[in-house]
Parts: C-alpha cells; sequence; structure tokens
C-alpha cells in the first residue's frame, strides 16, 4: 500500500515541533466512526480512560481494563488516518514495576497499532517513563489533576492552588519531560502554575482545565458536544448533541406508535 502525503498520520517529532508554532488540536475518541468525523481536525487522538464514565457508565475510572482500552484503541485505529493515537494505560497496568508497564503497553501498542501511551504521574514515573522509552514506546505523561488517584485523594482537587502544590506540579512536569515523555497532559491546574509549567519544559503540555498559555488543549468529546447535562466548569459546549438525540428519539416513538413509521417511499 503506497502511502501518500496526504493520509501522513502526524508523528511524535510532528507534535514535538509544535511548541511554539502552533496549538495543538486534542480530542478524546472511542469508536470508529467519532474518529473518523475528528481525524481531520485534530493533531491528536487519545483513546482516553475517560471511555468507563463516558461509554460504560462506571462511576470513575478506576475500574476501567487493559482489554478495554485495546478494544477502543483498534476502533480509533481503524477510524482514523490522519491524528496521532494515543491510548490511556488504566488504573493497575503500569504502576506495579517499570517491566509490568513495558510488558502491558507493549501489548496496547502491538494489538492497536497506536502511537503512544499515556501515563498518569506517579512517584516511579521518571523510572517508568524511561524504561518504556528506552524500549521504543514513545510516553505521553499526565500531571496536576490525577483522575485514577480519585481515592487516594478523596476526590477531584484543583492543583497548584497552594506554593507546596506549584512546586510539586514544576517538579512533576520537569521529571516527566527529563525521563522522555515527549509531551505532557496538565489538568485542572492553575492556570498561571500551568502556564509556568509550559515555559519551564522543552515539551509540548496539553491543557485540559489549565491555562490558554498551554500548548494544546484536550477535552472529553462528549462532554464538548453536549451529550451530558453535567460536565466540569472547564468544559464549553460546542453542540447540544443530547437535546437533539433525544428529540429525534422522541419523534421517532411518536411515528412508530401512530403509525406514522414507515410510510410508502420507506416501504418494500
Amino acid at each position: 500500500m503506497s502511502h501518500t502525503s496526504a493520509t501522513r498520520r502526524k508523528t511524535i517529532k510532528d507534535i514535538m515541533k509544535a511548541k511554539g508554532h502552533h496549538k495543538l488540536v486534542c480530542l478524546t475518541a472511542y469508536t470508529a466512526p467519532i474518529a473518523q468525523m475528528l481525524d481531520e481536525h485534530c493533531d491528536l487522538l487519545l483513546v482516553g480512560d475517560s471511555v468507563g464514565m463516558v461509554l460504560h457508565g462506571l462511576p470513575d475510572t478506576t475500574a476501567v481494563t487493559l482489554d478495554m482500552m485495546i478494544m477502543h484503541g483498534k476502533a480509533v485505529m481503524r477510524g482514523s488516518q490522519n491524528a496521532l493515537v494515543v491510548v490511556d494505560m488504566p488504573f493497575g497496568s503500569f504502576e506495579e514495576s517499570p517491566q509490568a508497564a513495558y510488558r502491558n503497553a507493549l501489548r496496547v501498542m502491538q494489538e492497536t497499532g497506536c502511537q503512544a501511551v499515556k501515563l498518569e504521574y506517579n512517584s516511579a514515573a521518571s523510572e517508568t517513563i524511561r524504561f518504556l522509552v528506552d524500549r521504543g514506546i514513545p510516553v505521553v505523561a499526565h500531571i496536576g489533576l490525577r483522575p485514577q488517584y480519585l481515592h487516594v485523594e478523596g476526590g477531584y482537587k484543583v492543583a497548584g492552588k497552594s506554593e507546596e502544590s506549584r512546586k510539586e506540579q514544576l517538579e512533576c512536569a520537569r521529571q516527566v519531560a527529563d525521563a522522555g515523555a515527549f509531551c505532557v497532559v496538565v489538568e485542572g491546574t492553575k492556570d498561571e502554575v500551568a502556564r509556568e509549567i509550559s515555559d519551564s519544559v522543552p515539551i509540548p503540555t496539553i491543557g485540559i482545565g489549565a491555562s490558554v498559555d498551554c500548548d494544546g488543549q484536550i477535552l472529553v468529546t462528549d462532554d464538548m458536544l453536549g451529550m451530558f447535562d453535567k460536565t466540569p466548569k472547564f468544559v464549553r459546549k460546542y453542540a447540544e448533541l443530547k437535546s437533539q438525540i433525544e428529540q429525534g428519539v422522541k419523534a421517532f416513538a411518536n411515528d412508530v406508535r401512530r403509525e406514522q413509521f414507515p410510510a410508502e417511499n420507506e416501504t418494500y
């Protein structure tokens, strides 16, 4: 199969080179048709472990399995040809040891064909990231608010509010950049701290509930398209799909009950 330049998928280098030149557009995708719709507009598609809440009705991300991530990763790869695809390493798949992280990340990359994995920061992150990158697995790091640490933190807390937290986040960012992560998601972080992080690391920062000065932005697509009534403060709704779907379904149900559907031109 010949790869025309039109369908060349973005690379790690493309993402890294964007810093200081143009903003990176990133969104989540979990299915092939959505990936297809987002693909031409996005630099990066994240198969987020948010899939647990968005598509599977789980209360948080901690119950998401590696198999779920791989299944959705495959779907997104089938639906996209332009954006760089990153798959989240779910809770419990990388913390035990760099070796365990490598085995699981290798499985994700081999079975999905994605270009990189994403890891939430923990105290062993530097060692784990270095171990993966040394073995050919590109890594996106995730600092600031960490959804997988919901139970330890006792809820979702904005990062960078205190001086101590500010220093901690700057240190996390430096650590993951030094360890070889090619970009870092900064979530739920006070804007001036997120700005300082962006200025202090050589790799692109992708904000979610962080500063406009991050090198790119990401949102959960389903939040941004208005599929849910309740969304975090940092979400802007660019569509109202929930009400449109409900109206469509209601109209269909009414037509079926009144025998208005199918009509003559929908019948063989």
